[in-house]
């Protein structure tokens, strides 16, 4: 059984307060067995930042079901991929150096950088389409 996530935000969505909204999917072979929208909690500045922060949001459940699969004998030795469709955003959570276009973006954040370094997830681009 391959787990699969694909994650997607819009850049600054609620007219209310300039937030983005994000959206996962999370598959088990062939089906959803998660999946939710909601506005982030914090401001992005750009695409790249929204969907970074939401690749990362979602980083943190799949260590929760990657525990709870393993709980029932269920292991994976191979990174789980997360598609998403922002290029910019994959290239953050690969580059170890800090740059002055992300050091704006909260240390929590980048949480994922050290889950792609340690091979527990890789983002993979997926096209919009």
């Amino acid at each position: 059984m391959d787990l699969a996530v694909f994650s997607d935000a819009d850049s600054t969505g609620c007219v209310d307060t300039r937030r983005s909204t994000s959206g996962v999917a999370f598959l088990l072979g062939s089906c959803s067995v998660s999946w939710l929208s909601k506005k982030q909690s914090s401001i992005t500045l750009s695409i790249a930042e929204a969907e970074y922060v939401a690749a990362t949001t979602y980083c943190t459940q799949i260590l929760w079901m990657k525990q709870n699969l393993h709980d029932i004998q269920v292991t994976y030795d191979e990174p789980i991929p997360i598609f998403c469709d922002n290029t910019s955003a994959i290239s953050i959570s690969k580059n170890l150096v800090m740059h002055s276009k992300t050091k704006h973006i909260p240390i929590k954040f980048h949480f994922l950088k050290e889950q792609v370094l340690d091979n527990v997830v890789e983002l993979e681009y997926v096209p919009t389409t």
